[in-house]
């Protein structure tokens, strides 16, 4: 069993302001995929809560088109900033998922959304704990962006979305199929509990969400294909 992520993909140096998601495991997780896939130039990428801006600016390097959007004011700031010390074109904009021109579509559109399982119904709407958690099952934002998929998608467009075992794989899955996507699962991982899950334990515990004897989070990325 895998317990660490090969970090194969150089992101550069990413800097980031206090309170913005920096790149972990899940990050080199997605980038990873990101990179098996493959962006021919010029084609369309979107980065959905694009955090530092790490993937956006890899796509970028990439030769392709990319737009990023994240709710965090501090994160469009830190995304862009590492666009322009990378000497690479992205627009970040910033909004909900919906924060781009309505009716464009992507080729590829890649997401590391929160998806940590938290005792709060909502996610918070400040704060450093709006960049993981995501209501009491995890799946706030992911299955808003499993809604809107078919619609950011060009035929034969491609997500890729990283989220923990936590709050679900399959349902992911079933949800992609039920929208008429192609998924399926294609890099998972397995890390130790980092300090957010180790500190509510208990409360993951008593949720059902983690067993007794677990010590390690699993970590997916989902491969959704329009036809």
């Amino acid at each position: 069993m895998t317990t660490t992520v090969p970090r194969p993909v150089d992101l550069g140096t990413v800097w980031t302001l206090p309170g913005v998601y920096a790149p972990q495991a899940d990050t080199f997780l997605l980038a990873r995929a990101l990179v098996t896939e493959g962006v021919a130039p010029g084609t369309d990428v979107l980065d959905l809560c694009t955090g530092s801006g790490a993937l956006a600016v890899l796509a970028a390097r990439m030769g392709a088109r990319v737009r990023a959007t994240d709710i965090s004011w501090r994160a469009v700031l830190t995304a862009r900033l590492n666009a322009a010390r990378a000497r690479q074109r992205v627009r970040v904009l910033h909004g909900d998922l919906s924060a781009h021109e309505h009716g464009r579509t992507f080729d590829t559109v890649v997401a590391n959304p929160p998806y940590v399982p938290a005792s709060a119904a909502l996610p918070p709407r400040t704060g450093r704990a709006r960049a993981w958690d995501a209501g009491h099952d995890g799946r706030h934002l992911v299955d808003r962006i499993c809604a809107r998929a078919p619609s950011l998608l060009k035929p034969r467009g491609v997500l890729l979305m990283v989220h923990s075992g936590l709050c679900g794989v399959d349902t992911t899955l079933r949800r992609l199929t039920d929208a008429g996507l192609s998924c399926a699962v294609t890099e998972r991982t397995y890390i130790p509990f980092g300090p957010v899950l180790t500190g509510r334990l208990p409360w993951l515990r008593a949720q059902g969400l983690i067993g007794p004897d677990e010590d390690r989070e699993e970590l997916v990325v989902v491969r959704a294909e329009r036809s």
